[in-house]
């Protein structure tokens, strides 16, 4: 497996690296637990060091899955998670607005790190802008973190230019995480060079088109009611 590091960081990872969310969540039923598991520990056999996870994939449920799975593993892989979200207050699968506030992200991350079984989370990327919250006060909150040993490396995840220049100037960001595949080359634009002028990874997500590129979904697939490939529920893809 050939090896990246994002950015002008010396964060190193796989040049493939696992989403772990369908595993949870999104994508209809949660897969079963134990065969997660051993396919998670599977591809660290292969050489796969980067796994990507967030607070509200089930919610909660998938990092708590990653971190099972990674425990007996944690030196050798890289552990990416997010914030950013508020989770539904009755314990549902959906979240109920954004939530970026300083003191809210700090709290995320002391959650993640336990779900996650571990003392430091590798990269910690703003999940999605919050309009409420200046990107600064953002950057500053994980930028404590980083300080503070709890965080190595900031993320951000579909943020404009504007925003990610703002943020880069407070704590420099490490990777940026965006759609991007052959249906979707949006990046290729403005997003890719300005990254490219600061030193900062990119991480795509969704490089197979949620499944729809892979050739195994056709017109006759049928989706289960949680899977938010569903028509009337695209909105909530993530």
């Amino acid at each position: 497996m050939q090896k990246r590091k994002l950015g002008k960081s010396n964060l190193e990872v796989s040049a493939i690296g696992l989403g772990c969310m369908g595993m949870s969540f999104g994508y209809g039923p949660a897969a079963d637990k134990k065969e997660m598991i051993s396919l998670i520990r599977s591809a660290v056999e292969r050489g796969v060091t980067f796994f990507d996870t967030a607070e509200v994939y089930g919610p909660f449920t998938n990092e708590a899955l990653v971190g099972e799975a990674l425990a007996p593993l944690r030196d050798q892989v890289v552990i990416a998670t997010k914030f950013g979200f508020k989770p539904d207050p009755s314990g549902g699968p959906r979240w109920s607005g954004l939530d970026s506030r300083p003191e809210h992200i700090k709290e995320v991350a002391e959650a993640s790190l336990k779900r996650l079984k571990t003392n430091v989370i590798d990269l910690f990327y703003q999940h999605r802008v919050d309009p409420n919250v200046p990107i600064e006060d953002v950057a500053g909150a994980v930028k404590d973190l980083i300080q503070q040993g709890k965080v190595k490396h900031l993320g951000l995840s579909e943020a404009s230019i504007q925003t990610i220049r703002r943020a880069h100037a407070v704590q420099p960001v490490t990777a940026l995480q965006s759609e991007y595949s052959l249906w979707w080359r949006e990046p290729e634009a403005e997003v890719i060079p300005a990254l490219e002028e600061l030193g900062i990874g990119f991480v795509p997500f969704s490089p197979l088109g949620k499944g729809f590129l892979t050739g195994k979904i056709s017109e006759d697939t049928q989706f289960d009611k949680t899977d938010f490939r569903l028509p009337d529920r695209c909105h909530s893809a993530s």
